[in-house]
Protein backbone atom coordinates (compact mmCIF):
# COMPACT_ATOMS: atom_id res chain seq x y z
CA UNK A 1 0.00 0.00 0.00
CA UNK A 2 1.24 3.45 -0.84
CA UNK A 3 -1.51 5.63 0.62
CA UNK A 4 -2.90 5.57 4.12
CA UNK A 5 -5.64 8.22 4.22
CA UNK A 6 -8.70 9.23 2.24
CA UNK A 7 -11.55 11.72 2.63
CA UNK A 8 -14.25 10.85 0.06
CA UNK A 9 -16.57 7.86 0.28
CA UNK A 10 -15.19 6.19 -2.87
CA UNK A 11 -11.56 6.80 -1.90
CA UNK A 12 -12.12 5.60 1.67
CA UNK A 13 -13.78 2.38 0.51
CA UNK A 14 -10.93 1.72 -1.93
CA UNK A 15 -8.43 2.45 0.86
CA UNK A 16 -10.25 0.13 3.27
CA UNK A 17 -10.51 -2.67 0.69
CA UNK A 18 -6.80 -2.31 -0.10
CA UNK A 19 -5.99 -2.39 3.63
CA UNK A 20 -8.06 -5.55 4.19
CA UNK A 21 -6.33 -7.19 1.23
CA UNK A 22 -2.88 -6.13 2.50
CA UNK A 23 -3.77 -7.39 5.99
CA UNK A 24 -4.79 -10.77 4.59
CA UNK A 25 -1.78 -11.05 2.26
CA UNK A 26 0.69 -10.15 5.00
CA UNK A 27 -0.97 -12.32 7.61
CA UNK A 28 -0.69 -9.43 10.03
CA UNK A 29 -2.21 -9.59 13.49
CA UNK A 30 -4.80 -6.87 12.75
CA UNK A 31 -5.41 -3.64 10.89
CA UNK A 32 -6.54 -0.41 12.52
CA UNK A 33 -8.51 2.46 10.96
CA UNK A 34 -9.06 5.79 12.72
CA UNK A 35 -11.21 8.78 11.83
CA UNK A 36 -9.43 12.10 11.97
CA UNK A 37 -10.91 14.33 14.68
CA UNK A 38 -13.14 17.09 13.28
CA UNK A 39 -11.37 20.37 12.76
CA UNK A 40 -12.16 23.07 15.27
CA UNK A 41 -14.45 25.66 13.75
CA UNK A 42 -14.02 28.30 16.43
CA UNK A 43 -11.09 30.56 15.59
CA UNK A 44 -9.18 32.76 18.02
CA UNK A 45 -11.14 35.93 18.78
CA UNK A 46 -14.48 34.58 17.54
CA UNK A 47 -17.53 34.34 19.74
CA UNK A 48 -19.42 31.18 20.59
CA UNK A 49 -22.98 30.64 19.36
CA UNK A 50 -24.43 32.38 22.43
CA UNK A 51 -22.24 35.41 21.82
CA UNK A 52 -19.84 34.75 24.70
CA UNK A 53 -16.13 34.98 24.10
CA UNK A 54 -14.05 31.82 24.25
CA UNK A 55 -12.44 33.17 27.44
CA UNK A 56 -14.27 33.78 30.69
CA UNK A 57 -14.40 37.12 32.51
CA UNK A 58 -11.07 36.44 34.27
CA UNK A 59 -9.35 36.08 30.90
CA UNK A 60 -8.84 32.35 31.42
CA UNK A 61 -9.78 29.82 28.80
CA UNK A 62 -12.86 27.73 29.52
CA UNK A 63 -12.28 24.89 31.97
CA UNK A 64 -13.17 22.42 29.19
CA UNK A 65 -9.88 23.30 27.54
CA UNK A 66 -8.06 21.53 30.40
CA UNK A 67 -9.74 18.23 29.56
CA UNK A 68 -7.83 15.79 27.40
CA UNK A 69 -9.10 15.65 23.83
CA UNK A 70 -11.44 12.79 23.01
CA UNK A 71 -9.85 9.78 21.37
CA UNK A 72 -10.93 9.62 17.72
CA UNK A 73 -13.10 6.66 16.77
CA UNK A 74 -11.22 3.58 15.63
CA UNK A 75 -12.03 0.14 14.28
CA UNK A 76 -9.77 -2.89 14.20
CA UNK A 77 -10.10 -5.87 11.89
CA UNK A 78 -8.41 -9.19 12.57
CA UNK A 79 -8.93 -12.30 10.46
CA UNK A 80 -12.74 -12.20 10.19
CA UNK A 81 -13.61 -10.01 13.16
CA UNK A 82 -14.22 -6.28 13.63
CA UNK A 83 -13.46 -4.81 17.05
CA UNK A 84 -14.75 -1.37 18.11
CA UNK A 85 -15.79 0.67 21.13
CA UNK A 86 -19.22 2.30 21.32
CA UNK A 87 -21.21 4.51 23.64
CA UNK A 88 -24.78 3.38 24.33
CA UNK A 89 -26.11 5.64 21.53
CA UNK A 90 -23.47 4.40 19.10
CA UNK A 91 -24.28 0.81 20.04
CA UNK A 92 -27.93 1.39 19.10
CA UNK A 93 -26.84 2.82 15.74
CA UNK A 94 -24.48 -0.14 15.22
CA UNK A 95 -27.31 -2.62 15.72
CA UNK A 96 -29.40 -0.68 13.18
CA UNK A 97 -26.50 -0.76 10.70
CA UNK A 98 -26.07 -4.51 11.15
CA UNK A 99 -29.61 -4.97 9.79
CA UNK A 100 -28.10 -4.06 6.38
CA UNK A 101 -25.36 -6.69 6.80
CA UNK A 102 -27.16 -9.93 7.71
CA UNK A 103 -23.99 -11.97 7.15
CA UNK A 104 -22.29 -10.09 10.02
CA UNK A 105 -23.11 -10.90 13.64
CA UNK A 106 -22.16 -9.67 17.09
CA UNK A 107 -19.95 -12.28 18.72
CA UNK A 108 -19.17 -10.51 21.99
CA UNK A 109 -19.93 -7.37 23.95
CA UNK A 110 -18.00 -6.25 26.99
CA UNK A 111 -18.87 -3.30 29.21
CA UNK A 112 -16.29 -3.06 31.99
CA UNK A 113 -17.43 -1.00 34.97
CA UNK A 114 -14.38 1.28 34.75
CA UNK A 115 -15.03 2.08 31.05
CA UNK A 116 -17.61 4.36 29.51
CA UNK A 117 -19.12 2.25 26.78
CA UNK A 118 -19.04 -1.18 25.24
CA UNK A 119 -16.42 -3.06 23.29
CA UNK A 120 -18.07 -4.98 20.46
CA UNK A 121 -16.66 -7.82 18.36
CA UNK A 122 -18.44 -8.61 15.11
CA UNK A 123 -17.74 -11.63 12.94
CA UNK A 124 -17.69 -10.58 9.31
CA UNK A 125 -17.06 -13.21 6.67
CA UNK A 126 -17.08 -11.38 3.38
CA UNK A 127 -14.99 -10.02 0.55
CA UNK A 128 -12.77 -6.96 0.96
CA UNK A 129 -15.22 -4.61 -0.78
CA UNK A 130 -18.15 -5.58 1.44
CA UNK A 131 -15.96 -5.21 4.54
CA UNK A 132 -14.80 -1.79 3.30
CA UNK A 133 -18.39 -0.68 2.75
CA UNK A 134 -19.34 -1.73 6.27
CA UNK A 135 -16.29 -0.03 7.73
CA UNK A 136 -17.12 3.28 6.05
CA UNK A 137 -20.71 3.07 7.29
CA UNK A 138 -19.49 2.45 10.83
CA UNK A 139 -17.77 5.83 10.77
CA UNK A 140 -20.62 7.74 9.10
CA UNK A 141 -23.64 5.99 10.62
CA UNK A 142 -22.40 4.79 14.00
CA UNK A 143 -19.76 7.40 14.87
CA UNK A 144 -21.73 10.17 13.11
CA UNK A 145 -18.86 11.47 10.96
CA UNK A 146 -19.60 13.75 8.00
CA UNK A 147 -19.43 12.32 4.48
CA UNK A 148 -16.08 14.09 3.95
CA UNK A 149 -14.37 12.80 7.08
CA UNK A 150 -10.73 11.76 6.70
CA UNK A 151 -9.85 8.20 7.64
CA UNK A 152 -6.37 6.89 8.32
CA UNK A 153 -5.19 3.30 8.12
CA UNK A 154 -2.79 3.46 11.05
CA UNK A 155 -1.70 -0.17 11.27
CA UNK A 156 -1.69 -3.09 8.87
Amino acid sequence: MTRFDADTPADRRKLFADAVTAHRNRGSQFLTVEAEPPRETLEFGESTEDGADAENADGDADEDADEEPAVPPWVQFAEKTFNLDCTDEELDRLHALLDDYPEFRVDARESPEEAEGTNVRISARSDANRLADFLDHVFTDVYDRDEDYRAWVTQI
